[in-house]
């Protein structure tokens, strides 16, 4: 979600105080990269999920208000829009049965909130974009009631100089369409996967973590649809990308980066290297001047929230104070099942762990511009992609991860000490999903194709699928 801010509507006074405040958290934050402030921490993982609420007629339900009252459990929070709300479990140290125990809390959780859910007369639904969503319902008035989301719609307009987003993919069909507000934004949700490793294993970690991105969405693709278009495999991602475009075109002028982007390369030295690009090429789009104390870096934690690099490094403190670092792996869509989800965070804390660990650096062999290529290949294609791979031939993504890939995740996994058989379960989810290349992206057009039905009965078949829990590769048709 963010944090939240105090107010909506700020001054060029506030733009001034808040990037003189930037500019010395910066500083402060690349002495204590010199100094080695940053605690010592075993690997941990963690993750968000977004979900849906879901009327009996398969449309988005805007009662995230209702429905977190009635709840009342602070591991789910709002998220834009006013249909959407994000859940949080427990970081878990990543050794033996770790990745059996965040299966259980968070299936327990949705458990849970589809209770609360069934309540209010509404079903959850873990998807990465919505198929019954319409331009219709992506609205200011779907959005939920924070200043944030207010002060982020508003700034992203002035930037914009008030002209609207346009939105155009290039899929199997094409999408365009224009939109006056960031509400696009809303029809994207994911699981974010959170990765912690020692300070001094970050900038390793957390370039394989880049290069992971193309094979993680590859198998994890769930979003082929949008305003009833068939576009990506993974639409989220050029939805993501677009739907907070703060760029004008050329001819009026404007040159700061995307402030969503797979990145501008590999770190060299220091996670410090992504700050000061914070800082020296994005202008500062929330200045909410915080009256904290400068030690917990309330404005360079708040700016670089307002940038969504889809691996993008955070800044937190432990129960003592000490500051940590952590990986926010934002590729993968959510859904189709606890055990999908589950299964890809294993793949990723695997990948991570091995290619940051191995004695020639990936990042030596694969360049970013080739990474770069693979991440928006495997996005638009999915299992079906040609990658390019660590020996430099190119490669459909499918082979490319069960011959070379899974085994390394396992690889990975067994050295981090998560148990054998844990490890083994959740990779045979991918391997089997893979090997069939029914993803959920797959299942969803393989459905509409079989039935020719509409989009919202095809999301309650989608429903009745993910509630009885098996993992999507299982899924009739």
């Amino acid at each position: 979600m963010g944090q939240e801010i105090a107010s909506s509507h700020f001054s060029e006074q506030d733009f001034e105080q808040f990037n003189e405040r930037l500019r010395a958290e910066t500083t402060l934050l690349g002495d204590w990269f010199e100094q080695g402030r940053f605690a010592p921490v075993k690997s941990t993982g963690g993750f968000e999920l977004e979900v849906w609420l879901v009327d009996k007629h398969m449309r988005p339900a805007p009662i995230n208000a209702a429905f977190l009252e009635r709840y009342g459990d602070a591991d789910a929070v709002p998220e834009l829009s006013k249909f959407n709300i994000e859940l949080n479990t427990t970081p878990l140290a990543l050794n033996q049965a770790a990745l059996t125990v965040m299966h259980r809390e968070l299936g327990d959780t949705l458990e849970s909130c589809t209770q609360t859910a069934v309540e209010l007369d509404t079903r959850l639904a873990t998807i990465g974009i919505l198929p019954t969503v319409r331009d219709e319902d992506l609205t200011v008035a779907n959005m939920s009631d924070m200043e944030r989301y207010r002060a982020l719609n508003e700034q992203v307009l002035r930037m914009r100089q008030g002209r609207p987003i346009e939105l155009d993919i290039q899929g199997r069909e094409r999408l365009q369409t224009s939109h006056l507000d960031v509400m696009l934004e809303a029809a994207t949700t994911s699981f974010q996967i959170h990765l912690q490793v020692n300070p001094h294993q970050m900038v390793r970690a957390y370039n394989a973590a880049v290069i992971a991105s193309a094979p993680m969405v590859a198998l994890s693709a769930n979003s082929p649809y949008l305003f009833g278009k068939d576009l990506w495999d993974e639409t989220r991602i050029p939805l993501f990308e677009q739907s907070v475009n703060t760029q004008l075109p050329t001819a009026i002028g404007c040159d700061a980066p995307r402030r969503v982007t797979f990145g501008s390369g590999y770190l060299r030295h220091s996670v410090l290297e992504l700050f000061k690009e914070n800082l020296a090429h994005y202008p500062v789009l929330l200045p909410d001047t915080q009256e904290a104390v400068t030690e917990k870096l309330p404005h360079v934690r708040l700016h670089n929230g307002t940038l969504w690099r889809w691996n993008r490094v955070l800044i937190g403190f432990g129960d003592g104070g000490e500051p940590t670092l952590r990986i926010e792996h934002r590729v993968v869509p959510a859904g189709p099942t606890v055990a999908d989800a589950i299964a890809n965070a294993a793949i990723f804390f695997g990948l991570v762990q091995d290619m940051s660990t191995q004695e020639v650096a990936p990042e030596t062999v694969l360049t970013f511009e080739d990474v770069h290529s693979n991440f928006y290949a495997a996005a638009r294609h999915g299992l079906q992609a040609e990658l390019k791979g660590f020996g430099g031939l190119r490669q459909v993504a499918r082979e490319l991860i069960l011959d070379h890939l899974l085994p390394r995740a396992r690889c990975g996994l067994l050295s981090l000490g998560v148990d054998a058989i844990d490890a083994e379960h959740y990779i045979d989810i991918v391997c089997q999903r893979v090997d069939s290349g029914q993803t959920g992206a797959h299942w969803q057009r393989e459905f509409i194709k079989r039935h020719q039905c509409s989009m919202a009965e095809m999301t309650a078949a989608y429903l009745e699928r993910q509630e009885q829990g098996r993992p999507v590769h299982e899924w009739s048709l």
